[in-house]
C-alpha cells in the first residue's frame, strides 16, 4: 500500500515524515505525472472554507481507481468544515475516512495512521 500526499503549508508532509514509513511507499502527489496504477492512501489538507485543493481534485479525476481511504488535515478552529475535504472525498467516491488530523498530528495520530498502514500493508486492504 502506497500513501500519496498533498501538501501546501507542510502539515501533510511533516505527518507523513513523523509517521516513519517506508521511504518507497511514501509519494509527493507533486511528484505523480502519471496514472497510479497501485493502492494508495490519500492525506489531504482542507483549503479555503472546507474545500478540496484543486490539484488533489484534478489527481483523483484520474486517479481515484486505487484511492483506498482518505486521511484529512485541517484546523479544528473552522468547527464542522474541519477537515473537509476528507469528508467530500470519502463520500464522492466512496471510500473510508480513516482519520482527520489537526494540523501536521500529534503522537496519537501518528501511532493511530501507522496501525492503519500496517495492517492495509499485512492484509492489502484497509
Amino acid at each position: 500500500m502506497k500513501v500519496i500526499f498533498f501538501s501546501l503549508t507542510g502539515n501533510c508532509k511533516r505527518f507523513v515524515e513523523m509517521c516513519k514509513l517506508p521511504e518507497e511507499d511514501v509519494i509527493d502527489l507533486w511528484e505523480i505525472d502519471y496514472e497510479v496504477d497501485f493502492d494508495y492512501i490519500l492525506i489531504t489538507p482542507t483549503i479555503g472554507f472546507g474545500k478540496v485543493p484543486e490539484d488533489v481534485e484534478r489527481f483523483l479525476g484520474e486517479n481515484h481507481k486505487h484511492l483506498k481511504g482518505v486521511v484529512g488535515s485541517g484546523n479544528k478552529n473552522w468547527g464542522n468544515r474541519f477537515a473537509k475535504a476528507a469528508e467530500i472525498i470519502s463520500e464522492q467516491y466512496n471510500v473510508p475516512l480513516l482519520m482527520k488530523i489537526e494540523l501536521h498530528g500529534n503522537t496519537k495520530d501518528l501511532i493511530k495512521f501507522r496501525k492503519i498502514y500496517l495492517e492495509s500493508v499485512d492484509n492489502g486492504e484497509i
